[in-house]
């Protein structure tokens, strides 16, 4: 059997992740979905920052606006 790639596990830990916000939810499934969905877009946004970020204004000014970017595009609040 082979092992499971990385980005799955990943998946699964932001999964357990949004079932621990939404399980005392009065939507449950609502909340998961959309809890699940912003913590992707956060882990994605999360990508984008390097080591260059500490040390290059240019590189954190990049990082700042394609993260403000990335979550307007899908509505996340930073």
């Amino acid at each position: 059997m082979t092992e499971r790639p990385k980005m799955n596990q990943r998946f699964g830990e932001l999964k357990k992740q949004a079932h621990e916000y939404a399980v005392d939810q009065e939507w449950y499934i609502d909340s998961f979905e959309q809890k699940f969905a912003e913590l992707i877009v956060r882990e994605c946004v999360e990508s984008l920052w390097t080591e260059e970020c500490y040390t290059s204004d240019l590189a954190l000014k990049e990082f700042l606006k394609n993260s403000k970017k990335i979550n307007l595009h899908f509505g996340v609040e930073e």
